[in-house]
């Protein structure tokens, strides 16, 4: 794969996972605590809800992490070596995760 459709893919990912975490700035917000409006077991849900939003947005931003990571590899011309080891990773694992830092031996 060239440089460019890496860089295409990686950008890509990022894109979606940002848009994915926006898309879900709702969930996470403060749970209200009126329990006029809101019955306990409604506001329970509210907060397990928003427990699992966060908990999502924290996959997302490591992810994006391991993607930028990626970028960088890529514009200093590390990318596809592992950054353990020093081997080529596979291409097989590059195609199923571009973020790979690693190759399946030091993974």
């Amino acid at each position: 794969m060239s440089d460019a459709r890496i860089r295409e893919t990686l950008t890509a990912l990022k894109a979606e996972l940002v848009a994915l975490s926006e898309g879900a700035d709702d969930d996470r917000k403060p749970v209200e605590l009126d329990q006029q409006s809101v019955g306990r077991l409604s506001r329970m849900d509210s907060l397990q809800v928003q427990a699992m939003a966060k908990a999502a947005d924290a996959r997302r931003a490591q992810e994006i992490r391991r993607i930028d990571a990626a970028l960088q590899r890529l514009e200093e011309g590390d990318y596809g070596w592992c950054v353990e080891c020093g081997e080529a990773i596979e291409i097989k694992r590059l195609e199923i995760d571009p973020a790979a830092p690693r190759c399946s031996g030091c993974a």
